[in-house]
């Protein structure tokens, strides 16, 4: 597969968005960012500003059109408008699609029968039936939970707080990943194209427990005052399916819930035991580099 140098970014704002666009740039990508008609954000100026529809075909092939990958991070509200982008893509004869995945690992037959990996599934499900026709190439990139921002918003722990949750003890070791390694997988699949055509690549900046990080947190901020949840996943399911069962559901405490189950849960498949940091040119983070970035968290 010949190499490509012209990309398309969709969701270029938000937590990840921003870093994946800077990590392309630098890398020397020329990258065209596909906005929002309302979109008044800025960007630098190498970067090509794109308005388009995302509710309309047309918008959005011609706004692909002469692009040679597409990367999506679109936020969770909007990850069935990429149903649309798949369309598109193979339209204008886009070379490869990087879906918004960046998380739990939705192969794992557990975390894909979720209903809140419903729309992820269906868009896995639309580019391999794409790849299978011999047209557009994808690849799925899971991260775990990100490490970083997991705890800047307390949803790893809260260091402020001094508070943690420990599902099922907390013992169970989980793979996790900080945004700007997750941006450099980006650019490590776009330079290895061969290696991750059609298929997932499982990337980690660590392996860890939350009760190892726990004690991470206790040694940045001092152990006093400190609380530890110990939460039973299986609790945080029946919340779940509860919630769903309401007459008028809130969507969002589902969510939350069938997504820590998916990382902390037995048999999930958030534990990547192979990942593929060497393909991609990625190192690993030892444990004094992962309390330094907890430290510089607290």
């Amino acid at each position: 597969m010949s190499s490509i140098t012209k990309v398309a970014l969709a969701g270029a704002t938000g937590n990840l968005g921003p870093i994946i666009l800077k990590q392309l740039l630098n890398a020397g990508f020329k990258v065209t960012v596909l906005t929002r008609g309302t979109s008044t954000h800025s960007f630098p100026p190498s970067v090509a500003a794109v308005p388009v529809d995302y509710d309309s075909l047309e918008s959005l092939t011609n706004a692909l059109k002469g692009q040679e990958a597409l990367v999506s991070t679109l936020a969770a509200a909007a990850l069935a408008t990429q149903l649309l982008l798949v369309e598109a893509a193979a339209k204008a004869d886009v070379k490869r699609f990087i879906p918004s995945e960046f998380g739990t690992n939705t192969l794992n037959e557990k975390s894909r029968g979720l209903p809140v990996f419903q729309d992820k599934v269906g868009v896995q499900d639309a580019l391999k039936k794409e790849a299978a026709s011999g047209g557009m190439t994808y690849t799925l990139i899971f991260t775990g939970p990100f490490l970083d921002l997991g705890i800047m918003i307390g949803f790893i722990m809260n260091l402020k707080e001094k508070s943690i949750s420990l599902f099922d003890g907390g013992n169970r070791v989980f793979s996790t990943t900080s945004l700007p390694t997750v941006a450099k997988a980006v650019t490590g699949v776009l330079t290895h194209l061969e290696q991750t055509k059609n298929h997932a690549v499982y990337v980690q900046d660590t392996a860890t427990t939350l009760k190892k990080l726990a004690a991470m947190g206790e040694k940045a901020t001092g152990a006093d005052g400190w609380k530890r949840n110990d939460v039973p996943v299986d609790e945080l399911l029946e919340q779940g399916w509860a919630e769903l069962k309401k007459d008028n559901p809130n969507p969002d405490a589902s969510f939350l819930n069938f997504l820590k189950a998916s990382i902390w849960g037995e048999g999930y498949g958030c534990h990547f035991e192979k990942p593929d940091n060497e393909l991609l040119g990625l190192k690993q983070m030892s444990e004094t580099e992962v309390q330094n970035l907890v430290n510089s968290l607290a």
